[in-house]
């Protein structure tokens, strides 16, 4: 009889641990966001690709992309004319989480002001006008986007 329950015992699946059901639904989520944050990233470096372009057929002059700092990074310095121009280009695939240029909180222009302080301390730009501007985009299809650009978006406080 003991044999008959040994039988029976082997011939039950071993259970998997508690939390590895768990343990298996996190690394998909987090597989997930990591594939997710790379197409946001892409679609970013897209999106300033064409705000770069974009400005530079209005006649400013790009001085630096991603140009980073303690305090940040910017994604455009430009000159207008005898303005120098700050900008945060953001871009969206769609309006679902509302337009791009509702992201630009005060928190990021805040940073922003720092960054454009720490770029003058290393840079001879000496009278030049400061002005941030925020440039959005939203894809409409493959290789198309509505752009809007907020010239003086914010102002330094």
């Amino acid at each position: 009889m003991t044999e008959a329950v040994v039988e029976r015992r082997s011939a039950v699946p071993a259970k998997e641990k508690p939390g590895a059901a768990r343990i298996q639904q996190k690394e998909s989520l987090k597989a997930s966001r990591d594939k997710m944050g790379k197409r946001n990233r892409a679609l970013g470096a897209k999106g300033e690709e064409a705000a770069a372009r974009f400005l530079y057929q209005r006649g400013y002059e790009i001085l630096e992309r991603n140009w980073e700092c303690f305090a940040g990074e910017a994604d455009i310095i430009a000159k207008d004319d005898d303005t120098l121009v700050f900008v945060e280009v953001k871009t969206r695939k769609d309006c679902a989480h509302g337009f791009p240029s509702e992201a630009v909180t005060a928190e990021k222009r805040a940073r922003y002001e720092k960054i454009a302080l720490a770029y003058l301390s290393e840079h001879d730009h000496v009278d030049l006008p400061i002005r941030f501007d925020v440039v959005a985009l939203v894809v409409v299809g493959p290789d198309r986007a509505v752009v809007r650009h907020h010239i003086n978006a914010f102002s330094a406080a």
